[in-house]
């Protein structure tokens, strides 16, 4: 997009108040042509990868309502995306909640078409498979890495008699299939209890970077920013958070919730020390609304993507620039 492109906005809500006009991801227009956007938002509302608790496929519509909350400007990095970048919203994936194989090429379908349009994908899910076939799309040209918040490495290798496609083992296929350097991994929080002792040998015999929540809490956001900065460098990262990286306190809307985890502040935290990263992509995964009818989990789900779209956004301002 050149300087002079007008740049969508947010409805006003001084002369649409946030409780009217139809729901979209910040209030934004919604388009329909990737070409006309740089960062595009995007729905994913299915959740066929959930082993236990469903209910991350109504995440987006959620989200969207959520998001009325969110402003113009970040507050601290005084980053204004819609300043920097054309953002709208390109509604949903129309995803087959039967058929996980079809789903998955549908999604990876229509994030290639965002991305062969030269526009930056932010995506709300959804359970954690959905990355995948997001990724499937975002690495197309060699792998990427991944900065990866959760409570869970999500490297298992099969469920339920061999199914090996579930929100459990999304980044040991990736690796497999080549999308993600698993050298430049950082998995940020993980914790809980597991089914064997060898459950996290994949993860730490590739190569990627755990920081358990243990050492979270012992040496902090601050030097986990700068861990993810050593781990990630210079070259191209996708971004993907899993709201059960949060204690439940703060987020129980989601499936497979794990006490003692950080709070949305040490989130936020992290979240914007992410710029300055070559950032290609992000998610927001596993929000669950009927798990929290107070619709808490959404709110957070929101403010985490618009964390992530001020990053993003600087990112393509200053690759813009390059």
């Amino acid at each position: 997009m050149s300087d002079d492109t007008k740049k969508f906005s947010p409805i006003d809500a001084s002369v649409m108040p946030r409780f009217g006009g139809m729901p979209t991801f910040m209030r934004l227009p919604h388009v329909t042509d990737p070409a006309l956007v740089d960062i595009a938002l995007i729905g994913v509302p299915w959740d066929a990868g959930t082993t236990n608790r469903a209910g991350a496929r109504h995440g987006p519509r959620e989200i969207r309502n959520q998001s009325s909350f969110m402003r113009a400007v970040h507050h601290v990095s005084r980053i204004a995306p819609y300043e920097l970048c054309n953002v709208a919203d390109l509604g949903d994936v129309e995803v087959n909640p039967f058929d996980i194989p079809d789903a998955m090429d549908k999604i990876t379908a229509f994030f290639r078409d965002v991305i062969d349009a030269g526009a930056v994908p932010l995506a709300v899910g959804g359970d954690h498979l959905c990355t995948l076939p997001i990724l499937r799309a975002v690495a197309k040209d060699g792998p990427v890495g991944l900065i990866h918040f959760d409570a869970h490495s999500d490297t298992n290798d099969s469920y339920f008699g061999g199914n090996k496609y579930t929100h459990g083992t999304p980044f040991r296929r990736a690796v497999e299939e080549g999308l993600i350097d698993p050298l430049r991994v950082i998995q940020i929080g993980i914790r809980g209890s597991i089914y064997g002792a060898d459950d996290m040998a994949f993860a730490e015999e590739t190569g990627m970077r755990v920081i358990y929540i243990e050492e979270f809490f012992e040496i902090g956001s601050e030097n986990v920013i700068k861990e993810i900065h050593r781990v990630i460098g210079d070259a191209p990262a996708y971004v993907t958070f899993d709201v059960d990286g949060i204690d439940p306190a703060f987020t129980p809307g989601t499936g497979t919730p794990e006490i003692g985890g950080y709070n949305t502040y040490d989130a936020q935290m992290m979240l914007r020390g992410l710029q300055g990263l070559n950032l290609v992509g992000g998610d927001v995964v596993e929000v669950a609304p009927p798990f929290d009818p107070s619709g808490t989990t959404a709110l957070v789900g929101a403010t985490l993507m618009f964390e992530i779209l001020c990053v993003l956004a600087d990112a393509h301002a200053r690759a813009a620039k390059r």
